[in-house]
């Protein structure tokens, strides 16, 4: 199984929150690996033993060209010595982005489809031919949400977290959010924050609570304000903030998920949401190997993790 650095929360200085009468640390799951960084870590770690104890011959999952997800098990497989195939959204193009490249190198067999036949991936017959095309495989869904994820998601949150008022999230599959509300004690309140523009996460969130029985004590809020225009959509306004957040905290963020989280938890303070004396957690869900490849396709500079 793969090991993790320690999980440390980080305190945020500011004079905004001590007006506000905040309280706010960061969940640094962005520092737990190298390489299997944020959530991805805890949303693997179950479904790669798994694949380890049935002694599976290989993984096979799905993800688009930029995915942290296709990024984190190629990276996961080549530690454990598991052989793992990418099923990727589109047509090859050469040459590799950022995170192909890392998965590519980390040994990850890379299989392309068309847009249209990916949208039937998850068809028994689909999966069939998978399996004619590889051989035998652990599948691991897109995005890595499955019972075994949020397993592993609902180890995220420590005992020193039970003291927070509020614990919020970036909010991709629902996976991490689920596993983090089934952990939460009653008195505290789950927020997440949804990458993709609309309300229709809201009803997807209540069925993959439901399908995976999440035993709920804790309220949760979905928050869909803060999408920036949709999934890795990015406005501006976004760009200045995650520059100004390094600037200010010496935090890096990225534009998909943790900016625009971040942005949202800012705003809302900001905005007087949380009442004086308040205690957050905001977990950073990492992602951050995206950056290079939001600059390659945009020109946008951003700051970097040093490596």
């Amino acid at each position: 199984m793969l090991s993790a650095s320690p999980n440390i929360n980080q305190s945020l200085d500011h004079p905004l929150l001590e007006k506000m009468g905040i309280d706010l640390a960061v969940k640094r799951l962005d520092l737990i690996h190298p390489e299997v960084s944020g959530n991805k870590f805890f949303k693997l770690k179950y479904n790669l033993k798994n694949a380890q104890d049935d002694q599976t011959p290989k993984i096979l999952t799905f993800g688009g060209a930029y995915s942290n997800h296709i990024q984190a098990v190629a990276a996961a497989c080549k530690l454990l010595h598991i052989p793992c195939v990418g099923i990727i959204r589109g047509e090859e193009t050469l040459p590799l982005n950022p995170t192909l490249s890392a998965a590519k190198s980390n040994g990850m067999q890379l299989h392309y489809l068309s847009r249209s036949a990916y949208k039937t991936k998850a068809k028994p017959e689909f999966l069939e031919d998978l399996k004619n095309k590889f051989g035998e495989f652990s599948l691991i869904p897109e995005g890595g949400t499955n019972q075994l994820a949020i397993k592993g998601a609902s180890e995220i949150l420590t005992e020193e977290d039970y003291q927070f008022d509020f614990i919020t999230v970036a909010m991709g599959t629902g996976g991490t959010m689920a596993g983090i509300l089934e952990a939460l004690s009653p008195n505290q309140t789950a927020i997440g924050f949804s990458s993709l523009k609309g309300d229709f996460i809201k009803d997807e969130f209540q069925s993959l609570i439901n399908q995976h029985q999440i035993h709920q004590k804790a309220e949760f809020i979905i928050e869909t304000s803060y999408h920036f225009g949709g999934y890795a959509k990015f406005q501006q306004a976004l760009i200045e903030f995650i520059w100004w957040f390094y600037e200010q905290f010496g935090i890096n963020l990225d534009p998909i998920y943790t900016g625009k989280h971040f942005y949202g938890i800012w705003d809302l303070i900001k905005k007087g949401f949380f009442p004086n004396g308040t205690k957050i957690l905001s977990i950073h869900t990492g992602g951050l190997q995206g950056i290079e490849g939001f600059t390659e396709r945009t020109g946008i500079k951003l700051p970097t993790p040093s490596k």
